[in-house]
Parts: C-alpha cells; sequence; structure tokens
C-alpha cells in the first residue's frame, strides 16, 4: 500500500531529525530512516563519516544496516527508505542489493548523485533490481540545511583565517 502524503511528510521529518543529529556532531547534515511497509521506522540513521573515520558511514547505510539486524535479513523487500540527500553510487548500490522497494530523497547532489544527478545506477537495465525513485521530496527544506551547514563551515573558516591573521602581526 501506498504511503499518504501525510506519511511521507512525517517520514521525511523524521529524516531531517536524522540529519540534524549530524549536524550537532559537525557533521554533514544528512539523514535516512527505513520504513516497514506496516509504516514502522525499522532503520535509521545519520551521517557519520568525520566522527567514526570511515567512509562507510553514511546514513543511507546505516539506516539499512540496522534495518537488515532488526528483520534478520539483508533482504529489505517492500521496505522504503527516506534521505534527505540523493544517494552515493556506494549508496546507490546498497539500495539495489538489499532490494528496497522505494526511495525517497529530498536534495538532488550534482556532485556525487547516483539517482540522476551525475549517473543513474537505478536505470541501469542489467540490475537485477530496480527500486522506485521518487526525487525531490521536500527538496527545498532538504537544499536549505546543507546550504546553511556549508555556509557557516565557510564562516568558521573564514574566522579561524582572520584571526591568525591577526596573531601574526
Amino acid at each position: 500500500m501506498p504511503f499518504s502524503s501525510a506519511e511521507k511528510k512525517d517520514f521525511m521529518q523524521l529524516a531531517f531529525q536524522q540529519a540534524k543529529k549530524a549536524q550537532d556532531l559537525g557533521e554533514v547534515p544528512i539523514g535516512a530512516i527505513v520504513v516497514a511497509p506496516d509504516g514502522q521506522v525499522i532503520g535509521e540513521g545519520f551521517n557519520r563519516r568525520e566522527l567514526d573515520q570511515d567512509s562507510t558511514q553514511h546514513a543511507e547505510m546505516i539506516a539499512i544496516r540496522e534495518a537488515c539486524n532488526k528483520l534478520g535479513t539483508w533482504r529489505l523487500i517492500d521496505c522504503s527508505l527516506f534521505v534527505t540527500l540523493e544517494p552515493c553510487p556506494m549508496c546507490a548500490g546498497a539500495i539495489i542489493n538489499s532490494r528496497l522497494k522505494s526511495l525517497y530523497f529530498g536534495a538532488l547532489d550534482p556532485k556525487a548523485g547516483a539517482a540522476g544527478s551525475v549517473v543513474n545506477l537505478f536505470d541501469i537495465e542489467k540490475f537485477n533490481h530496480h527500486p522506485n525513485v521518487i526525487r525531490g521530496l521536500y527538496r527545498e527544506e532538504a537544499s536549505q540545511m546543507l546550504k546553511d551547514f556549508f555556509k557557516e563551515i565557510r564562516r568558521k573558516q573564514k574566522a579561524e583565517k582572520d584571526s591568525g591573521k591577526n596573531f601574526a602581526n
């Protein structure tokens, strides 16, 4: 049964809550949740690359891993993934391999997006699974969260650079 507009909004808000956890830790604010067909959240994750110094610690990977552990299987058939940013190639591969039914994402990723922005792994016919992809769900909110985060990073870097100049004089 497809999710209603209200349910999709609620699930994306949960993904945004995960992204906020990442942001609070100084990580790029990306959050993801996996939802079972009955609407139960069975996996959640936020970006932890810097914190864990592990390039595989993307929000999607963490949420998928948690969902697999909860269900006791690597097959997430009929489950959906909600994520604030378009998945990268690694995460798109995990989505395909875990057999997720649907992917909902917010912001497009023009540098690493593997759901249409740079490449579309989900459209490659030779792959044995093709999830339903819904692009741009709450795109503005997701994009703004990322823009604000990087703007603040640049502001802090400039302030540090400027204070270093003053110290050197």
